[in-house]
Order: C-alpha cells, then sequence, then structure tokens
C-alpha cells in the first residue's frame, strides 16, 4: 500500500507531507508531489509521532479487567485470576487480545510484547488487527519433569507454526519467572534461544519475596541465577526488575539485556518498590516502559503510564529533573530498547512507518508551550485521531472498523469466564 499524508505537523519541522511506500517511510518535506496510485490521507495539520511500544503486558487480560480488584496479591491470584484463567479456550484469548488490541490502538499502541495462554489464539488476534507483537505461550514447569517436557515440546511446534503469520507476529520465548521455572527449563530455553535467535521474555525481581526466596534456594539473586543459566543476554527482556542491586545491574548491562518498568501495576499491587530507572539508564541498560495486563493496571493507555513512570521517578530520586519528558518519550517509543517494538521508534525516512496523529486542538494539548510535555504530562490516548502501522491505516478519525463486534464478543466471555 502506498500513501501520500498531507499536512503533517513535526513538532521539530513544522509542517510536511510524508509518502510512505511498502510499511516504510519513503520521504518527509514540504509539498511532496504526488505518487502514482497513491491514496492521499490529509491529516489536517494533526501532529505526528512515533508509535508507543508496550514491552510487557498480557493482553488477553482485559477479560479480567476490574475482577478482584484491591486485594492483596495472592489472595488475587488464588481465588480470582487462576481460577478464572483455568476456564480459558484458545478462542476466549482471541477475543481478549482482539479488545487489548483495539484498546492499544486508540490508545496509540503499534507493538507490544505479550506473555499468555494460547499461542495461536494471542497471535491470529495480533495479525487480524494490524498491529506488531512479540509473542508466546507461558512456559511453566512446577508439575515438574512431565510438564517442563511438554512446554519445550510446544515451544517447538510453535516456533515451526508461528511461519503462518506475517512478520509483524514474531515469535519469542515466554518462561514465566524464575520461581515457576525451574533452573533446567530455564537453561533449555537459553540454548533453544540461541539454536534460533529468538528473544526470550520473562518477570524478575517484581517483589522481594522473589528476591529472598531466590537467594534461600539457590544462594544468589534472582539476576545472577538467570545468567547462571545462560539466560541473560541481549535477546532477553526482563520484565519489572524492581529490586535489583547495583551488582545485579552491572551483569544486566554487560549482558545486554533489557529491561522493562511497570509502574502502574508495581503501584496498584503494592509491591513495595519504584524500579531504579536512574541507576539502571546511568550503566546504559536499555529500558523500556510496560502497562503489564490490564487485570492489574487497569487499561492499556500508555500515555497514562508513561506520565507515572517520569512522576515516581521524579519522586523517588527527590529531583524534578530526574527523568524529563524528552527522555520519558524515548522510553516509552522504545527508541530507548531496540529489542522490542520490530523498529528504531524514530520518525525518519528509512524507518517502518508505524505513526501516530495526535489532536494539538484539545483542551489538554493547549497552550503549545512544549509539545513533547504536553504529550507526557497532560495527554492520553483520547488525544490519538489516526494509527498507522505497517503503512496501513488502523484507525482514522478515531474510528476502527469491527470494534463493536469485539466489544461484544469480549464481554460476553468475560462474563461466562468470571461466574462463580
Amino acid at each position: 500500500m502506498t500513501l501520500h499524508v498531507k499536512n503533517v505537523w513535526l513538532h521539530d519541522q513544522g509542517t510536511v507531507d510524508m509518502h510512505l511506500v511498502e510499511g516504510k517511510i519513503q520521504a518527509i518535506g514540504p509539498n511532496l508531489p504526488s505518487l502514482p496510485q497513491a491514496t492521499v490521507l490529509d491529516v489536517h495539520h494533526k501532529a505526528a509521532v512515533s508509535g508507543l511500544v508496550n514491552g510487557h503486558t498480557h493482553a488477553a487480560m482485559t477479560l479480567f479487567r476490574g475482577y478482584g480488584d484491591d486485594m492483596h496479591l495472592m489472595p488475587w491470584l488464588e481465588t480470582r485470576i487462576w481460577p478464572a484463567e483455568a476456564k480459558l479456550t484458545q478462542e476466549d484469548v482471541y477475543w481478549g487480545t482482539r479488545l487489548a488490541c483495539l484498546e492499544m490502538i486508540r490508545s496509540g499502541t503499534v507493538a507490544f510484547e505479550d506473555m499468555y495462554w494460547h499461542f495461536h489464539g494471542m497471535a491470529q488476534a495480533v495479525e487480524d488487527s494490524g498491529l506488531r507483537a512479540g509473542v508466546g505461550a507461558v512456559m511453566i514447569d512446577v508439575a515438574g519433569e512431565k510438564q517442563a517436557r511438554a512446554c519445550q515440546e510446544q515451544a517447538v511446534q510453535f516456533l515451526e507454526e508461528s511461519s503462518r503469520y506475517s512478520s509483524r507476529v514474531q515469535f519469542t520465548l515466554t518462561p514465566h519467572a524464575i520461581y515457576t521455572v525451574s533452573p533446567k527449563s530455564l537453561s533449555w530455553s537459553a540454548t533453544f534461544s540461541e539454536q534460533h535467535q529468538l528473544p526470550i521474555h520473562i518477570h524478575l525481581s517484581e517483589t522481594a519475596f522473589e528476591v529472598s526466596e531466590c537467594i534461600r534456594q539457590h544462594g544468589v539473586r534472582p539476576a545472577v541465577h538467570l545468567d547462571q543459566q545462560g539466560l541473560l543476554t541481549p535477546r532477553t527482556i526482563l520484565a519489572h526488575g524492581v529490586y535489583l542491586d547495583d551488582d545485579e545491574l552491572d551483569l544486566i548491562a554487560e549482558r545486554g539485556a533489557t529491561i522493562v518498568s511497570n509502574p502502574v501495576s508495581n503501584l496498584k499491587l503494592a509491591v513495595g518498590g519504584i524500579f531504579p530507572y536512574r541507576r539502571a539508564a546511568q550503566r546504559g541498560i536499555p529500558i523500556a516502559l510496560g502497562t503489564d495486563g490490564a487485570a492489574s493496571n487497569n487499561n492499556l493507555d500508555m500515555f497514562q503510564d508513561a506520565k507515572i513512570f517520569a512522576l515516581i521517578q521524579k519522586h523517588a530520586d527527590n529531583d524534578p529533573t530526574s527523568l524529563t519528558a524528552a527522555e520519558t518519550w524515548r522510553v516509552a517509543t522504545g527508541v530507548a530498547a531496540p529489542l522490542i517494538g520490530q523498529g528504531s521508534g524514530l520518525l525518519k525516512e528509512g524507518e517502518n512507518a508505524d505513526i501516530l496523529f495526535l489532536r494539538r486542538d484539545l483542551p489538554e494539548m493547549t497552550p503549545h508551550h512544549d509539545f513533547i510535555s504536553n504529550v507526557v504530562y497532560s495527554a492520553t490516548g483520547a488525544v490519538v485521531d489516526t494509527v498507522i502501522v505497517d503503512g496501513k491505516v488502523l484507525m482514522e478519525n478515531r474510528h476502527i472498523e469491527g470494534e463493536e463486534e469485539i466489544l461484544q464478543e469480549a464481554s460476553a466471555r468475560a462474563k461466562v469466564l468470571c461466574a462463580t
């Protein structure tokens, strides 16, 4: 598909046009000439920015939004989430993920890293939505060797079957966490990742209890334990990282792994700590931002997470200059973490045509002293007017094809899953 996007406002250039050809930004400049057979899209001086990248979520948990709020973590999991998840079918996961994709498109997310059950339900939903995603079925072997072998066989199978989807769907290994996956299975994951050059997405150091149990069981802290299994590499995505100490951060920096902070989920679940962003950034660690699942956030609006991310870092450091709006935006759009998002996160020629067009005429975007400041500290997903991913228009004037069907299907399935 070829698009000639007219009257685009860029905060550092003013009004320009864009040529989007075969999923890439071919040209940016004022008054670009028409392209043969191009579809013309006039965005009427709306602001173009790179799409947001959600570095860690469990998309289909939109089905459990608001189900068991204001509870402690373990009772919430044991009495609400795990019993409901035990009922999930592939169709449920498909519609829950479609609901998540719908919400992410409406709030400006163009790519995400997912970890959940029923791989093909997730992958097909991403394919149908038009977004990009890293997708992998959860690996857990707390039940023992038989479960471990089943997870390994499933990973091999899903890797082979992932070729049925477009390049927007990237197969990812997703061992759940060090407390749900044995050292032997972690080591297997490291070897399989190396053989096939696959990203690995895993929870790490989300709670103080996880750290103390790792030390009790293995004699080392979580990042060291992962490294001993060969799982700290430039292909590794570490979700949370709230309780990483300086030695662990040094190790993660040396290995080149990426950390994804999930501030809203951490605050809501009261994990008792704040991700040490400044200490991580000073070491050159790639850092991304995530929402976690909608059951513990409760939305997937990355604008809101970006603001809270910046504010709690300022609060933790007792320094209002600690994390600027510009730096926050680089993290939220994936610029600071090249492993995720399937692109550089930059809006320039040759890069992926993954673009948001934002309204500047809304109260929350007025006045216009500092556009990036408005985007980070004032905006929500409601300012997103049009979304393009891979050169295709997914939302225009806030309209998305098939929205009503998704809402109806997801609501009906959530009602059945959460019935007691």
